[in-house]
């Protein structure tokens, strides 16, 4: 009979026994969960950077173009609120071009950029800038000597009427241009970049007159500014116009 009971007391105790080690188990886990979600609360309030865009980027836009233009401003936001995949470094738009339009206020990310082609135009100009093609022949597009990057100078021969009858006159109409691209030995097709105003002037001369380029030194290059070139000019000592 005493035995029946010691068995009974002691089956009753463990039971106790695990009946408590369940509920400190119980306590210890809920204690990790609230932890670990106060944690995760505050994480997620945490400010992090990110690239937001400060006007409208329009589709195409590179992306280097728009640090340049500083289009873009780093903006401190809580953690849970930035996208998948946003910009926190400008220099991740080198080399990429937007795909589509980006409004202001809207987080730069990965996906809205893709790497632009390559010796792309759109990367070599912003603002005024225009690129603009002229044709020229072997001599005076000075062929095989021109390569994309090479500053010139443009001078422009036209044929015009004065008081004394038509004459040929030449002078310099473009100063220190950038070359983008230049054509394969024997080609004509040159690009050179320009603000929109001038490009309009060249595209003229192209149509009106004669266009020499003229390679100017690497660095160090001054501009004289010779004025109108013309038979009185160069065979009787004129001054030339300004």
């Amino acid at each position: 009979m005493v035995d029946i009971a010691h068995n009974l007391f002691s089956t009753r105790r463990g039971s106790i026994l695990v009946g408590i080690g369940a509920a400190a188990l119980a306590a210890i886990v809920v204690f990790v969960y609230l932890h670990n979600y106060r944690d995760s609360l505050n994480s997620s309030a945490t400010p992090a950077s990110v690239l937001v865009a400060k006007n409208l980027i329009q589709k195409g836009t590179p992306g280097n173009i728009i640090g340049q233009n500083s289009e873009f401003q780093v903006a401190s936001i809580p953690k849970r609120q930035l996208q998948v995949g946003a910009l926190v470094d400008p220099a991740a738009l080198n080399g990429r071009v937007a795909v589509a339009d980006i409004y202001p206020g809207q987080q730069l990310t990965a996906a809205d950029f893709a790497l632009a082609p390559i010796g792309a135009l759109q990367n070599q100009i912003t603002k005024t800038d225009r690129a603009i093609n002229v044709s020229m022949d072997a001599m005076r597009g000075m062929d095989g000597l021109l390569s994309p990057g090479d500053r010139i100078d443009i001078f422009v021969g036209l044929n015009v009427n004065t008081p004394t009858g038509p004459q040929s006159i030449i002078r310099l109409l473009l100063s220190n241009v950038l070359l983008l691209r230049a054509p394969a030995l024997g080609g004509s097709m040159y690009t050179v970049r320009l603000p929109e105003k001038q490009a309009g002037w060249l595209a003229y001369a192209a149509d009106n007159g004669k266009l020499w380029f003229v390679l100017r030194p690497p660095s160090g290059a001054k501009v004289q500014f010779p004025g109108l070139v013309s038979a009185q000019t160069i065979l009787l000592g004129y001054k030339a116009v300004k």
